[in-house]
């Protein structure tokens, strides 16, 4: 069973792209006990050491931040107008709540123009993220006092079990950072063959920043991206647009829009799932990436590198859903990979 306590306040812990200390510190309370050492960069990603048998250097990646907002203008009557971190679906956004971090934590309901007062053409026409403002109920001398251009914004939601699924906002991408503190967890006691760098990267909804700057320093030998992927097993989907599916088991990237991943990793990691009997689905996403490509391709010499997604629906938009058994299987498979790394034949 997955511990839903601990995977609850990880996804609901604040941390927008470039804004991320509050769930980087507590990724750090968390994972100093399970390390031999631990150190955060210059631009923030958190480096935790586990030292293996020998000195090669495995750098698995699990990015930190959440899909955010920030406050670009407040105008005369005390109402926000905002920029996005990351990608959003604007039609998602309607009366949602969020949490403005400014000098004190506000909440706020994103709001845009009544359906009552809307022409024909308007009900028609798909929203536009410049018809939203943030409404804090708040006297805008107030809200000036509370919040400046340049604070970060996060979405207000829980984290809920929903039948075998969990279901909130940052799933994307705080399940990955569960996973790996979860790994760590079950390898803390045990021998690894070579030095595990588990990194918990900053600003990859904005670019996959961290990874191509901790790659940069640590030059990994291997490299494993966590991350999810899209599960369109929904009404309306046709075959071949699903990708993954919900309670399938762990995804095993081949590619996305960024990576082409290594196929000598893909074999791997498929013999992995096969010699332990964990559930496995091929994934290949032809848009989007992950910090699997910072992993491959920004240290010195290159990584043989490749990913293991955990499927998602509702992927970037305001509520996430992932499956319990899936996030299990995912666990299982990234500690197998760790462990026998040095037993498979890596020669081109």
């Amino acid at each position: 069973m997955i511990d839903f306590d601990l995977l609850k306040v990880i996804c609901e812990t604040p941390g927008a792209p470039g804004f991320e200390k509050p769930v980087r510190d507590l990724v750090i309370r968390l994972v100093k006990p399970m390390v031999d050492e631990i150190s955060i960069d210059a631009m923030g990603n958190v480096i935790a050491l586990k030292r293996g048998r020998e000195s090669k250097r495995v750098m698995i990646a699990a990015h930190l931040d959440e899909i955010s907002f920030i406050v670009t203008h407040i105008d005369d009557e005390g109402f926000i107008r905002f920029h996005t971190l990351g990608g959003f679906d604007p039609k998602t956004l309607t009366a949602q709540r969020v949490v403005i971090h400014g000098e004190k934590d506000v909440f706020g309901v994103m709001g845009c123009k009544p359906v009552h007062l809307m022409q024909a053409e308007e009900k028609n026409k798909a929203p536009n993220l410049k018809d939203y403002y943030i409404d804090t109920g708040l006297p805008s001398q107030k809200v000036k006092e509370l919040i400046t251009v340049g604070n970060p914004i996060t979405r207000e939601r829980s984290l809920i079990q929903m039948g075998d699924c969990v279901n909130g906002k940052s799933l994307d991408n705080r399940v990955s950072v569960y996973i790996l503190i979860k790994t760590l967890e079950f390898l803390s006691d045990k021998e690894v063959p070579y030095d595990i760098y588990a990194t918990f990267t900053v600003q990859e909804e904005v670019g996959l920043r961290g990874a191509m700057s901790s790659a940069g320093h640590i030059n990994p030998h291997f490299g494993f991206g966590l991350d999810v992927t899209v599960a369109f097993d929904l009404p309306g989907a046709q075959p071949h647009e699903v990708v993954t599916k919900l309670g399938h088991g762990a995804a095993i990237k081949i590619m996305d829009g960024s990576t082409i991943c290594d196929y000598r990793m893909v074999k791997y990691l498929k013999k992995q799932a096969e010699d332990h009997n964990i559930k496995w689905q091929p994934e290949i996403l032809t848009a989007g990436g992950t910090d699997t490509a910072g992993v491959q391709r920004y240290g010195k010499d290159g990584a043989i590198a490749g990913a293991i997604s955990i499927p998602l629906r509702h992927l970037h938009q305001v509520i996430e859903m992932a499956h319990s058994e899936d996030i299990e299987q995912c666990i299982e498979l990234l500690t197998h990979a760790v462990l026998h790394l040095d037993e498979f034949d890596w020669q081109p």
